[in-house]
């Protein structure tokens, strides 16, 4: 029989390259459509993005919590939703799925299957932006984890929607996410150089979301297990 980990994993790691498929594909997309009018490729990006989230989480959330996302799975394990031990097995099918997506965006467009992005991201005001999304993601998870947890797809999906516009990065909030987009030189795309500021922030938005909501609703370490979704029993036991 199966080890439940690697149920967990495979869905991860499937479950992240089709949001980067997605993310980098619209972008490609949106790009070659919008006749150089940057707002129309961003909304199409935007909007494939959110819905991809919705879908991928309702699918693979009751297999794998459907966390995409580095983040997220540390920030679970911190609350007792998943253990210690599986977090690197997360993280590592998440950015390995992560580069995966950015492979078969690549190959549908006719592209090379890697290229380093020079897509500038830079500066104090990008390193904040990624903060606040990431805080307002995990926020949202927590706020509706413990009460609402059949509407934390579409509550993911709609902040992440809305979090492309109002932030200046654009809304990475995800370690695996933003390291895949690296190796795209595409409209997706981030410099490689750029990338460690962008985790940093992105893991202190998550630490900082989780410490508010802990305070803030004292039965989360109860619900942990619900992130982001109620699923199989973390213990494999």
């Amino acid at each position: 029989m199966t080890h439940p980990l690697i149920k967990r994993a495979v869905a991860e790691s499937v479950g992240t390259a089709l949001l980067l498929a997605t993310v980098v594909g619209s972008g490609v997309m949106g790009e070659r459509l919008a006749g150089g009018n940057v707002a129309i490729a961003l909304l199409a990006n935007t909007i494939a993005t959110g819905a991809v989230l919705v879908a991928l989480i309702l699918a693979f959330g009751p297999i794998s919590g459907a966390h995409f996302n580095p983040a997220v799975t540390v920030a679970d394990a911190w609350q007792g939703g998943i253990r210690w031990r599986d977090v690197p097995v997360y993280l590592a099918t998440q950015i390995a799925g992560a580069l995966v997506g950015v492979a078969i965006a690549h190959t549908m467009f006719g592209l090379p299957l890697f290229s380093a992005s020079r897509h500038a991201r830079s500066g104090g005001a990008q390193v904040f932006s990624e903060f606040i999304a990431t805080f307002g993601l995990l926020a949202v998870i927590w706020g509706c984890a413990r009460f609402r947890s059949s509407m934390v797809a579409f509550a993911v999906g709609a902040y992440i929607t809305a979090a492309y516009w109002f932030t200046a990065s654009t809304s990475f909030a995800n370690p695996a996410v933003t390291l895949a987009r690296s190796a795209t030189d595409t409209f997706a795309g981030i410099r490689p150089v750029d990338v460690p500021a962008f985790i940093v922030a992105q893991l202190a938005g998550a630490g900082a979301a989780t410490l508010l909501f802990r305070w803030l609703n004292s039965s989360l370490p109860e619900s942990a297990k619900s992130v982001v979704v109620p699923h199989e029993r973390m213990t494999d036991e």
